[in-house]
């Protein structure tokens, strides 16, 4: 992917890759723990969208089936710190993309999703990112913390025994 065209998918792609719009996991720390909405908040979103594209995964507790575990935004900082982000790579890229354009496009996404709104790249920043190969990459601080969801293969919510960076949440079901 060398231009901002290449960047361009249909409304159904989109559609599917953000479940349908939803606000699950998409649009940052400061939204979902105070309900602030800003231009950061529009950078993260586009973070969690560029990994799960890029990956071919969603961004929810125990997306790679392991009941609990990370999301792919843990999962992608934890394989990033450990030099091993080629991991992430969806097998339909591994012919079209090569390893370098992987790591980068991994790196931007990182560094759209950090802890802190302030260290997030503008979006003409991401875009300039995207379009120049050239151009250094600060080193991603931290992703924001972030709770998910464990899906099983209907798509439906599933109670179950996990905590994601040691904060369990509740909650209250009618009978």
């Amino acid at each position: 992917m060398r231009t901002a065209e290449s960047l361009q998918f249909h409304l159904g792609t989109l559609e599917t890759a953000t479940n349908k719009f939803s606000e699950d996991n998409k649009l940052g720390e400061e939204y979902a723990m105070e309900g602030l909405y800003s231009v950061k908040s529009d950078v993260f979103s586009f973070g969690v969208l560029l990994l799960e594209i890029i990956t071919g995964r969603r961004n929810f507790l125990g997306f790679h089936r392991n009941n609990c575990g990370p999301t792919l935004i843990g999962y992608a900082w934890q394989l990033w710190n450990e030099t091993k982000g080629l991991e992430l790579m969806d097998p339909l890229l591994k012919g079209s993309c090569s390893p370098n354009e992987f790591l980068r496009y991994i790196h931007i996404g990182l560094l759209c999703v950090q802890e802190d709104a302030n260290n997030r790249p503008t979006m003409s920043s991401v875009v300039h990112m995207l379009k120049t190969e050239t151009i250094s990459l600060s080193r991603p601080e931290k992703p924001a913390f972030f709770t998910g969801r464990y899906v099983d293969h209907h798509d439906q919510v599933r109670a179950q025994d996990c905590s994601a960076n040691g904060l369990t949440i509740s909650i209250d079901v009618p009978r």
